[in-house]
């Protein structure tokens, strides 16, 4: 057991120059903190399997989810249920710091939708 933060936990960088570090990566449960530069997204997918649950810690997103727009603001969250297509967007002109809890994680879990 140790404790963890952004300087020691693995690090990695996904679309456009997002960057995330996993907190916790076990076989049932995916903790990673997020970061998002201004005017970035994510592309639109699914998991059959994974639930997962979005917490911004500063900034705002917009998620797009089953075809609604939800601002989530500092404090804030969104519970996103597997087998919903969703979709996350900086829209603002700050970064934005959110968790994302995955159970089970979604690694092999994903799908790409496109735009109903």
């Amino acid at each position: 057991m140790h404790v963890v933060d952004k300087r020691n936990a693995e690090h990695y960088v996904w679309g456009d120059s997002c960057d995330g570090w996993h907190l916790v990566r076990a076989e049932g449960l995916s903790v990673i903190h997020e970061r998002m530069p201004p005017g970035t997204r994510e592309s639109r997918h699914v998991h059959a399997k994974a639930r997962q649950f979005f917490f911004v810690l500063s900034g705002s997103v917009v998620m797009e989810a089953d075809g609604r727009r939800h601002t989530v603001t500092p404090g804030q969250g969104i519970e996103i249920a597997p087998g919903v297509p969703h979709q996350i967007h900086n829209e603002s002109d700050e970064p934005a710091e959110f968790l994302v809890i995955s159970q089970p994680p979604t690694a092999g879990d994903r799908l790409a939708v496109e735009r109903a």
